[in-house]
């Protein structure tokens, strides 16, 4: 039996799928983006877990937030967790959501059970030169002309210049990222950009006890693929590499990617 409902938590936009008395799996989305950036993966997810999906403070449906600190994020996740009893979970993150479930795990770790991260740069370094209008993006004035005049024809041009094939964007993740106001999608890459200065995520997750499954796509145009064998410095780290995927893998291959996360899961 399945059920899906939503609920805000700390000021943390919840959505519940799947049987609540089934092992948890918390979902945490990437820069700027939502939770519905995990739609098409969720269905094969929740056929045996329960899904906990989130909005990040101060994205998608959350309340808003003066900062997107990357350990602040992570401790609103953990209090959210608290208040609804949810852990220990295997945490999957998304690119630079994995960095808050890292930061959940340094902060916390009795409330991770496992961690999956997806095509999460390990450290600045490996950031590959940026395409034309992810770059535009990046830094005003330009970026914020561009965000001023973005229509939902842009928005979908911007996932799909991370993608390294043509994809179906969930309506809602497209008005998500519409009501993100520019100074915010700067603030969340400033607050990234500080975080895996500070300290990379794989020094960060070696010093850890955390069964951790690394994700990357052969063909991220974001982060250099060849960084994701940076994680092996993790004892006991799986590693799978995605042929042809580009950045954003729940997307561009969901079935594949919920198989390893959901073969990992039943591991951990």
């Amino acid at each position: 039996m399945s059920e899906n409902d939503l609920q805000q938590s700390h000021g943390v936009h919840v959505v519940h799928t799947g049987s609540r008395q089934a092992a948890p799996v918390l979902l945490i989305h990437g820069s700027g983006a939502s939770g519905a950036c995990w739609a098409p993966m969720i269905p094969a997810l929740a056929r045996g877990h329960h899904v906990v999906t989130i909005d990040l403070p101060g994205l998608g449906h959350s309340a808003p937030v003066t900062s997107y600190d990357i350990p602040a994020q992570a401790a609103r996740v953990a209090a959210m967790i608290d208040a609804l009893d949810v852990g220990p979970l295997v945490v999957v993150g998304h690119s630079s959501g994995g960095y808050v479930a890292t930061s959940l795990a340094e902060q916390r770790p009795e409330l991770v059970k496992a961690m999956a991260l997806i095509s999460t740069g390990p450290r600045l370094e490996a950031l590959l030169p940026q395409r034309p209008l992810i770059r535009a993006l990046s830094g005003p004035p330009l970026g914020r002309l561009i965000w001023a005049l973005r229509s939902d024809k842009l928005i979908r041009k911007g996932i799909n210049a991370t993608c390294a094939r043509q994809v179906d964007i969930p309506v809602e993740l497209v008005a998500d990222l519409r009501g993100l106001p520019y100074r915010d999608f700067v603030d969340v890459l400033r607050c990234n950009g500080e975080y895996i200065t500070e300290c990379s995520v794989p020094e960060r997750l070696a010093k850890l006890d955390v069964p951790l499954l690394v994700v990357f796509g052969t063909a991220d145009p974001r982060w250099d693929p060849a960084s994701a064998q940076e994680y092996a410095v993790v004892p006991g780290v799986r590693i799978e590499m995605l042929p042809g995927i580009g950045h954003i893998a729940p997307l561009e291959a969901p079935e594949e990617t919920a198989k390893l996360v959901l073969e990992f899961a039943e591991r951990a």
